[in-house]
Order: C-alpha cells, then sequence, then structure tokens
C-alpha cells in the first residue's frame, strides 16, 4: 500500500473524528443554553420576588419606624404620669410619718399624764353621780308639788 492512501484515510478519520467532536460540542453547547435559558427564567421570577419583598420590607420598616415614634410619643406622656404619681407617693410617705409623729406624741403625753387622767375620770364620775340625784331630786319634789 501507497502511504498516500495511507495518508489520505487517516486524514478522512480525522476529519470524521472532528466533525463527530464539533456535532458532540454542539449537542452539550445546546443542552448548556437550555439549562442558563432556564436559569435565566429563574432569575428573572426571582428579581421580580425580590423586588416585591424588597417593597414589603421597606413598607414595613416605615410603619416600624411610625409605631416607634408613637411608643415614644407615649411613653413622654407617661413619664409625666409616673412623675405625678410619685410625687403622691411622697405625700402619702410624708403624711403617714406626720401622723406616726401625732400618735406617738399622744401615747408618750398619756403615759405621762396617766394618773391624772384618772383622776379626771374619777371625778367626771362623782359629777355625773350627783347631777343624777340632782336631777331625781328635783323630779321627786315636782311630784310632790304637783300632788298639792
Amino acid at each position: 500500500m501507497d502511504w498516500s492512501i495511507l495518508g489520505w484515510i487517516a486524514l478522512i478519520i480525522a476529519a470524521v473524528g472532528f466533525l463527530v467532536a464539533c456535532i458532540a460540542v454542539a449537542i452539550v453547547l445546546f443542552s448548556v443554553k437550555k439549562n442558563l435559558d432556564y436559569v435565566a427564567e429563574t432569575l428573572d421570577g426571582m428579581d421580580g420576588q425580590i423586588q416585591g419583598i424588597t417593597r414589603e420590607s421597606t413598607d414595613l420598616l416605615h410603619k416600624s419606624n411610625r409605631l416607634v415614634e408613637d411608643v415614644q410619643g407615649k411613653v413622654e406622656k407617661l413619664n409625666s404620669v409616673v412623675d405625678a404619681v410619685q410625687g403622691v407617693g411622697y405625700s402619702v410617705q410624708n403624711l403617714n410619718t406626720s401622723v406616726d409623729r401625732v400618735t406617738n406624741s399622744i401615747t408618750t403625753n398619756i403615759s405621762e399624764n396617766e394618773e391624772q387622767i384618772a383622776q379626771v375620770v374619777q371625778w367626771s364620775n362623782v359629777a355625773m353621780e350627783i347631777a343624777d340625784k340632782w336631777q331625781q331630786r328635783q323630779q321627786r319634789s315636782g311630784a310632790v308639788k304637783g300632788r298639792y
């Protein structure tokens, strides 16, 4: 055989191999193109969803900011109420302290003047007995005058 025929056969085999390789690469590229198209569609859908989420997040952030401002305003108003209640608490505490002092003073005075108080009570009882007897006598003498 001639080397030139062998060269032509090798060239034909190489050309057929190159053609098969090109067809295989084309098939792979078409498959990759389909997958990339699918990925692009998915990303477009995700882009729309992400924009929707971004809008909702922005709206939620604005609402949260308004809510925080509202709560801060109410807290400031509540601070004045707490201050007023604290003032009432101080007043009640001062009143309790004053009542304790007065009670202690009265208890001390009663303890110191216990004997004198007992004497006043005894004299009061005597005075009431005398007044009762006086009334009884007046009634008796009025009854006696009424008979005559």
